[in-house]
C-alpha cells in the first residue's frame, strides 16, 4: 500500500509540474524598426502595444518584449539578437526588419542573409519565428521592389516560418494614415496594422 501511495504521489507531482509548465506565459520577442517602435506616436499607440492588449482581451497568456529600435536594419538586428535571446529566452520571435535596408538601396541578398541568420538563430534556441514583410515604393524600380518583396516569401518557405506578407496592407495607399513625414503610419493606422498581423500571430502563439 505504501509503495502504491508513493507512486501516486510521484505521478501527481509530475502532472502538476507538467500543468505548470504548460500554463506558464509565453515570452514573445518583437525585433523591429520604427514601424514597431512607436516612432512619432504616443506611448501605447503602436501595434505592438495594441497586440499586448489584444492578447489580454483574448485571455492568451503571453508577455511581449518589444526590442524594436527606430532606424534598425537587418544587420543591426542580427547583431543584437543573440543577447536578446539569452536574456529573454522567448518562445516566439517576431522579426519585422528590412524596410531600412530597402530604403537605403542595400543589396537584397545581404538583407535576406541577415534575416535567415536571425530566423535560424531563434529556432536553434527553440523559439518559433514569424516574419513580417514590407514593400518598397515603386520609385525604387520594378526589379528591386519585386525582388525585395519576394525575399520574405522565399525565406519564410525556406525556414518554415509563418509570414505576414505586407504589414502596411490597407495603409500604404492612404496618405491620411501617415504622419507628416509620409513614411511612418499615424496612430489611426496601427489598429489596421494589427489586424494584418493578428490572424497569423494568433495561430502561431496558440500552436504547441
Amino acid at each position: 500500500m505504501l509503495a502504491i501511495l508513493k507512486k501516486l504521489s510521484v505521478g501527481a507531482l509530475m502532472l502538476a509540474a507538467s500543468a505548470s509548465a504548460y500554463s506558464a506565459p509565453k515570452t514573445v520577442l518583437v525585433l523591429g524598426d520604427s514601424l514597431s517602435a512607436e516612432y512619432g506616436l504616443a506611448r501605447g499607440a503602436g501595434w505592438v502595444a495594441l497586440l499586448e492588449r489584444k492578447l489580454k482581451a483574448e485571455k492568451i497568456d503571453a508577455r511581449i518584449v518589444n526590442a524594436s529600435i527606430s532606424g534598425e536594419t537587418t544587420s543591426g538586428g542580427r547583431a543584437r539578437l543573440p543577447a536578446l535571446l539569452d536574456q529573454h529566452k522567448p518562445q516566439v520571435v517576431v522579426i519585422e526588419l528590412g524596410a531600412n535596408d530597402g530604403l537605403r538601396g542595400l543589396p537584397v541578398a545581404a538583407a535576406e542573409a541577415n534575416l535567415r541568420q536571425m530566423a535560424t538563430m531563434s529556432q536553434k534556441q527553440d523559439a518559433k519565428v514569424m516574419l513580417i514583410g514590407m514593400r518598397m515604393p515603386p520609385n525604387y524600380g520594378r526589379a528591386y521592389t519585386e525582388r525585395f518583396f519576394s525575399m520574405y516569401e522565399n525565406l519564410a518557405k525556406e525556414v518554415k516560418a509563418p509570414l505576414v506578407p505586407f504589414m502596411l496592407e490597407g495603409v500604404a495607399d492612404k496618405p491620411a494614415l501617415f504622419q507628416a513625414d509620409r513614411l511612418h503610419p499615424n496612430a489611426q493606422a496601427h489598429p489596421i496594422i494589427l489586424n494584418n498581423i493578428w490572424p497569423t500571430f494568433k495561430a502561431l502563439i496558440q500552436s504547441r
